[in-house]
């Protein structure tokens, strides 16, 4: 690239990167680009994607360039694609009942989360049909993940959307949590993840990456041991859904527990600054699962 932008500097600046690390401009959209980017390589990671609920920029960029990514990788004949999807194209189903387990055989409802307008989880959803489709038409070695909300330490200095939903309880612009559940997993446990899909030979199919569901009051009362701001529960808890990830423990993927993730996660965001750092006279915190 010719210049380092701050969403780059992170990464360059990380240790090995200067014998390692070869950045490519590439576009999504932009079919030569991603060729360009491809060609030469043994395997392909396709982590990027629009995070918005705009049915515009969501649903045709994601499943465009789905596309594009996916023919560029056959064209190179890369061993393998690991393509990242998300929790979302897995459990948003209005009509699973509630102590179905949600496994890699679920997929969400297009047609309740089209109604419903949640074009992030349909983008998502249809991104990943086309990327199974596209890998059996052009004989693509294809492994899906699918992460839940990812938490953990940030390597760019600005806050991302999954960080955001665990920085409003501690700033206060949250004054209340909605009587909900949500699955988490640990950054590193993702990462680690994707280069167990890619090196396992026998590895195939999808892989639900998460550690634990919790409702919003559990993660408030997590988050009140790091920083008192967060205030308690009134009202009776919506009882969280049930899942496996037996699929990534069998591939000896050792789940990071997550009250370290959501700790890791507060401690990171006071290094760089997005939170009031602790007083020397603060005891340490204990961390116990």
């Amino acid at each position: 690239m010719p210049s380092e932008s701050g969403k780059v500097v992170c990464v360059t600046g990380a240790g090995g990167a200067k014998e390692r690390l070869t950045l490519c401009r590439a576009d999504l959209l932009d079919y030569q680009s991603l060729k360009e980017a491809i060609y030469g390589c043994d395997g392909v990671f396709h982590t990027a994607s629009p995070v918005t609920d705009d049915p515009e920029q969501m649903v045709e960029p994601a499943v465009i360039g789905t596309k594009n990514v996916i023919t560029a990788a056959a064209e190179a004949k890369v061993q393998r694609v690991v393509f990242t999807s998300s929790i979302g194209t897995v459990y948003m189903d209005p009509n699973r009942a509630p102590d179905k387990v949600v496994d890699e055989t679920c997929w969400s409802d297009l047609d309740f989360c089209k109604n419903t307008k949640n074009w992030y989880c349909y983008g998502k959803m249809v991104a990943e049909k086309t990327a199974w489709d596209e890998a059996r038409e052009k004989g693509v070695d294809l492994v899906v993940i699918n992460p839940v909300l990812v938490l953990g330490p940030l390597l760019q200095p600005t806050v991302n959307a999954s960080v955001l939903h665990i920085l409003k309880y501690l700033t206060g612009s949250a004054k209340t949590y909605a009587n909900s559940t949500q699955a988490y997993v640990h950054v590193r446990d993702v990462a680690l993840a994707h280069i167990l899909l890619y090196e396992t030979p026998p590895a195939s199919g999808r892989y639900i990456c998460a550690e634990s569901v919790l409702h919003r009051g559990e993660v408030v009362e997590i988050l009140a041991k790091f920083f008192p701001e967060c205030s308690d529960e009134t009202r009776p808890r919506a009882k969280p859904y049930k899942f496996t990830n037996q699929k990534l423990k069998d591939l000896d993927l050792e789940f990071t527990p997550v009250k370290q993730c959501l700790y890791e996660t507060v401690k990171s965001l006071q290094e760089k600054g997005h939170l009031p750092t602790p007083t020397q006279n603060d005891e340490p915190i204990q961390i116990q699962s």
